[in-house]
């Protein structure tokens, strides 16, 4: 593989990770543009180290580590009051693993997967929430509840 194509793939994943955590740095979570971008360029680095040196079945082992061992990282930021009864942070520990996945997908060169991929992330980060509560308010329209 030449140098530019690592380059390249590792602009891709610190990129990718980076405007994934905008949108986390824009609702004011604890991880953001630093923190996903490293993420996913931590996770391009591994399987592009494994992919110059090993077998495929090598890199598919190291792919499995990383979906595992970022899978401990987020749910160090899964946050559940007692006193409240609600679990916070289940987003932002989806958003670590999801650029782990990216920037490994980057470090593979998985350039059509990432572009199928990236928007719909996108989407459901710019519009989930939207959705959510749309349903719902008609989940409580048609009970007869109120909306709270």
């Amino acid at each position: 593989m030449s140098f530019g194509e690592i380059l390249l793939r590792l602009i891709a994943a610190a990129v990718v990770g980076g405007l994934v955590g905008l949108n986390r740095d824009l609702h004011g979570k604890p991880t953001g543009v630093p923190t996903l971008g490293l993420v996913a360029l931590g996770s391009a680095l591994v399987v592009l180290a494994m992919a110059g040196v090993g077998n495929s079945g090598d890199t598919s082992r190291v792919i499995q580590g990383i979906v595992t061992g970022i899978g401990f990282l987020g749910a160090g930021v899964i946050i559940r009051p007692y006193a409240k009864g609600k679990v916070h942070g289940l987003t932002t520990a989806a958003c670590v693993w999801l650029t782990a996945a990216l920037g490994a997908a980057c470090g593979l060169g998985a350039w059509r997967v990432l572009v199928v991929g990236v928007p719909m992330a996108f989407l459901l980060l710019l519009f989930g929430k939207r959705l959510e509560r749309l349903s719902e308010h008609v989940s409580r329209q048609a009970s007869g509840e109120p909306d709270a």
